[in-house]
């Protein structure tokens, strides 16, 4: 049996989400796909530049080089692209470095079906739908919001996840939806000590802290915060849960229904996953944002 220790971290990527390709899509959107190929080609020696997740995935990698030396990340490039096309992506992949030799170019088709071969445990795009598929098809997924200039500090990599309908099951915000607050304190003060259901990003949370148990706490070259609408009587199930789960989390913040964009900013946040819009919006000023497209909230 492989120990936690020896197992990686497999990310998939979408170009668009690694890389700053909005001129490009412009081409693709306003002139078809004909114009689309013609202008990667003509430019494909010109390095992309970074996109929204391009900083996290920096972050991921150089995890590979730290003591002792293993292969505890691997990020695969997962795109819509062609070969031909994709040939400007690899180029800029080459020009910052970064150590990704794996790719699927769908040429035009939805490229998440290559996920589970892959063996990812996480799949970012800039495509809703792709998305949609991946969390529908059991993988933790989620659409990077555009987002330029984005220089996180520090050498840690800072992950932070919303609770519900990410790495809990939507079944408690269900209540909330359906039977308002005083329905969801009481039912969630009658479970404390039920552990919550896992939600599409618990196995990537499992992932992580495969990676931090290598390390003492203090030193940790990760560190991941809960950030949750969800104040006290509410905050008891879920640090129970996280308990009975074996999961380090190493902050938790209850903010009772506050905004979220300010603790993120103070958390220094490299990533941050939601699956409510509005709490994307806010966050999205001060880290690059996943929106997670999962569970009551995103029903129509």
């Amino acid at each position: 049996m492989t120990s936690s220790a020896e197992q990686k971290l497999v990310v998939a990527i979408s170009s668009r989400a690694l890389f700053d390709l909005e001129d490009s899509h412009r081409v693709f959107t306003e002139q078809g796909v004909e114009a689309y190929c013609r202008y990667q080609i003509e430019h494909e020696n010109d390095p992309l530049e970074p996109g929204a997740a391009f900083p996290v995935v920096k972050k991921l990698l150089a995890l590979n080089g730290l003591a002792p030396l293993r292969e505890r990340v691997e990020v695969i490039l997962i795109s819509r692209n062609s070969a031909d096309t994709g040939l400007r992506v690899f180029n800029s992949v080459s020009h910052y470095g970064l150590e990704i030799s794996r790719a699927a170019f769908a040429g035009g088709a939805s490229p998440f079906r290559y996920v589970e071969p892959f063996g990812a445990q996480l799949f970012l795009s800039a495509n809703a739908e792709d998305v949609g598929d991946a969390l529908e098809a059991g993988f933790a997924a989620a659409t990077l919001m555009p987002r330029r200039g984005l220089l996180p500090e520090g050498d840690a990599l800072r992950i932070a996840f919303d609770g519900d309908a990410v790495l809990f099951s939507d079944a408690a915000e269900r209540v909330y939806k359906r039977r308002g607050l005083e329905a969801f304190n009481h039912s969630e003060r009658v479970a404390a000590t039920d552990p919550l259901p896992g939600g599409p990003f618990r196995g990537f949370l499992s992932a992580l802290h495969g990676i931090q148990a290598e390390f003492p706490p203090s030193r940790s070259p990760l560190r991941t915060a809960l950030v949750t609408a969800r104040g006290a009587p509410a905050h008891e199930r879920v640090i129970r849960t996280l308990r009975a789960w074996n999961i380090r989390i190493d902050e938790a913040l209850f903010l009772g229904g506050m905004d979220k964009g300010a603790f993120l900013k103070a958390f220094q946040a490299d990533i941050f996953f939601d699956d409510q819009q509005r709490h994307c919006v806010s966050a999205a000023p001060h880290v690059a944002t996943g929106h997670v497209p999962y569970g009551v909230a995103n029903e129509s």
